[in-house]
């Protein structure tokens, strides 16, 4: 045994093990990618032949059987589930894996089947208590726990032979390791290893036989195929089924709930894929936990319970759902399994309640233009009004054209219309097409179809919901960036009006030959400035910055300097300032302050030009306290005639101008919001001696130096 021809492991290398089969490599790959769904699943079952056929032969069984055949893979997969498929596709790739061993066809396979069985459903039963996530990686791993013993009998059969029939324990890893200097594990976590899978699944098959108290801190998977090794090859050792179930974080009592549950899935599952355990003993099913006979109410009580727990699974899978049409997608789809439709379709009400009309996205176009008014009566919009499910059939005496067009439409000779009610509303009606004889069982399966139906109308209204603040914010966005163009194209023609006027100054100094310094930065200055302003429109909301020191004073003799320097003010106009030097810093930003003083000075020569001329003031009346505030009064006046009385009621309003040209009406509600960008206040006093603004800006709260004239204090302004 110690020559190198003779070693297992050497042997265990050139032996022709089977490779995994592509099928399950493939699936493996969507399921730990998280993407696979019905359409992946199909596509990838339809390239092998023998599973499709599977797939196809349990679809049409009794268990899955009604009504007509499922002609087509698509339709058994519908009738099946994904998580039947899931776990077909696994078992059958498996054991088409355990087949292909050399000597597993001489060899009395079945308590090898039956173990590996109870393990892979036990192990998945774990896995969903302990809420881990990838429950087909579990039932694989139970399923692979001792597929090294499968690979021992292959490379020595004569010296492992008897070992095959021996209890899976400790002891039998002992005499591996004795005569062969290999345990089952060892192999079948080598052999798992060259598929090559980014899992844990090889550390799960390599230490199933590892002590509990080694393994408390293992990765899930390792701790969940060991419980189920436990319970699958030691149903009676009380003691080390503790220890296990401790591992795990469950209580012993769910392990008891365990056991009784996967020799019934055992069966079932051996059923779908034509394996004979009969005779099979490896595994006595306990007495203590065989199945206890039921009455008819005890029985109706579990189904009512186990219609609770689908409903809630449903809720979340609606509840995962991205987007409306792929809600209304597994609306549809979930239906159909569950209930057994042949075809479904949903009908939306419009957004007048008026009609019931397809569903978007997911109907063909014939049932996408079919409708269904709700005044007009009907057994669908009875139902709907109602909001009780119907239960109709070809022939009846009830039958209006749009029921008998549904019936044609989905090819069957008996509809469910089911309401989707969400509190007092109802959203629609899913329609599904069944045989005739469907209808009674239906009918006995109402309070599930009415909990689903609320499920699904309570995921849908959430949906819609979703959408309909969609296009509210949508339509704010664009409403915020129309009002911007319209401030922006407002503000701009200060500016471009200022530097009009100098452009003309510039052409008579430089045909004078006189110097331009001055007038070429006041350009650059209105030039820069339309930039900015053609720019706020990139950012709707700026970033807000900390408060900084402006000299207000200085702003307005730049703004001074630009009407009078401009040619903008015509010589009836007279600009004065009077201005103190000793209160002069506020908060805030020197381009905000200039394009408020702009615009009401602009309004105010505006004003005095067309009524014969006149004097605008621009003053600063010193510091003054409001709500506990340091403010700085800023006031721009003239003398013209005033405002009327209905100007005055809209003053910041946006409002349609009555000045010739091209004014929007909307100059004094920009500088009421420049005002309070600026944290500040503004008023305005009008009559027939002329009409003045009053504008509060926040003090400069580091001026170390007292105003020199006093504070007065100001309730309003």
């Amino acid at each position: 045994m110690h020559q190198p021809d003779q070693d297992i492991r050497n042997r265990l290398l050139v032996a022709r093990l089977p490779a995994m089969p592509q099928i399950l490599v493939k699936l493996l790959g969507h399921l730990q990618a998280d993407d696979l769904g019905m359409q992946e699943l199909a596509a990838l079952i339809a390239k092998d032949a023998g599973i499709t056929g599977k797939l196809l032969t349990v679809a049409n069984s009794s268990a899955y059987h009604r009504g007509n055949r499922a002609a087509n893979l698509e339709q058994a997969l519908v009738s099946l589930g994904t998580d039947m498929i899931k776990t077909l596709v696994i078992s059958d790739s498996v054991f088409q894996t355990f087949n292909n061993f050399p000597h597993s066809g001489s060899t009395d396979l079945r308590a090898f089947w039956k173990n590996s069985l109870a393990a892979a459903v036990i192990a998945r039963d774990v896995a969903r208590r302990m809420d881990y996530p990838h429950l087909e990686e579990a039932y694989l791993a139970g399923l692979l726990h001792n597929v090294g013993r499968l690979a021992l009998l292959a490379t020595a059969p004569k010296e492992y032979g008897f070992n095959f029939t021996a209890l899976d324990d400790e002891d039998l890893c002992a005499v591996e390791q004795r005569t062969l200097q290999i345990t089952h594990a060892e192999a079948g976590a080598w052999l798992v290893e060259r598929w090559e899978l980014d899992s844990f699944l090889a550390d799960a098959v390599l230490y199933h036989h590892e002590s509990s108290e080694r393994l408390e801190s293992a990765h899930p998977l390792i701790r969940i195929v060991r419980l189920a090794h436990l319970m699958a090859g030691h149903p009676d050792d009380a003691a080390a089924l503790a220890e296990g179930a401790l591992l795990c974080g469950l209580e012993q009592d769910e392990v008891g709930d365990m056991l009784a549950a996967s020799a019934r899935q055992v069966d079932k599952a051996a059923l779908h894929l034509g394996i004979d355990l009969a005779g099979a003993d490896d595994i006595p099913a306990p007495p203590a936990y065989a199945p206890p006979v039921v009455d008819p109410v005890q029985q109706r009580l579990s189904e009512e319970v186990r219609n609770l727990v689908l409903v809630s699974e449903v809720g979340q899978t609606f509840a995962r759902q991205e987007g409306e049409s792929a809600l209304l997608e597994s609306m549809t789809r979930t239906a159909r399994i569950l209930f057994d439709f042949d075809n479904t379709v949903i009908l939306l009400e419009n957004p007048t309640g008026q009609l019931l009309v397809g569903a978007p996205g997911i109907a063909t176009a014939r049932i996408a233009e079919f409708a269904i008014p709700l005044a007009k009566g009907g057994p669908i919009a009875a139902a709907a009004l109602a909001r009780r499910p119907a239960y109709l059939q070809r022939g009846g005496d009830t039958l209006g054209l749009p029921e008998e067009q549904l019936l044609r439409m989905l090819g069957t000779e008996g509809l469910v219309c089911l309401p989707l009610v969400s509190g007092v509303r109802c959203l629609g009606v899913l329609v599904g097409g069944v045989a005739s004889w469907q209808l009674a069982a239906c009918q006995k399966r109402e309070r599930f179809l009415q909990s689903f139906g609320t499920q699904a109308a309570t995921a849908l209204e959430s949906a819609l919901q979703e959408r309909a603040n969609a296009r509210r914010q949508v339509a704010s966005v664009a409403e915020e960036y129309r009002e911007a163009s319209r401030r922006v194209l407002h503000e701009v023609n200060n500016p471009l009006s200022i530097i009009k006027n100098y452009l003309s100054v510039l052409d008579s100094k430089l045909e004078r030959q006189e110097p331009v310094a001055g007038e070429m930065s006041v350009l650059n200055e209105e030039i820069d400035r339309v930039g900015q302003l053609i720019g706020t429109l990139a950012d709707i909301k700026p970033v807000e910055t900390g408060p900084r020191a402006l000299d207000a004073v200085k702003v307005v003799e730049d703004v001074v300097r630009l009407f009078r320097a401009g040619q903008f003010v015509p010589g009836s106009v007279q600009i004065t300032t009077a201005l103190h030097d000793d209160a002069r810093l506020v908060e805030g930003d020197a381009d905000t302050l200039k394009q408020i003083l702009v615009n009401l000075v602009k309004n105010a020569v505006e004003a005095l030009a067309g009524s014969g001329g006149g004097r605008i003031e621009i003053a600063n009346r010193g510091h003054v306290h409001r709500e506990r505030r340091l403010f700085l009064e800023l006031s721009v006046s003239d003398t013209g005639p005033g405002l009327a009385p209905e100007v005055m009621a809209n003053l910041f309003a946006p409002v349609k101008s009555t000045k010739d040209g091209a004014h929007r009406g909307i100059g004094l509600s920009i500088v009421h919001g420049l005002v309070k960008k600026l944290n500040g206040h503004i008023a305005c006093r009008s009559g027939r001696t002329g009409t003045a603004f009053e504008i509060l800006l926040p003090a400069w709260s580091g001026a170390s130096a007292a105003p020199a004239l006093p504070a007065r204090a100001l309730g309003s302004v």
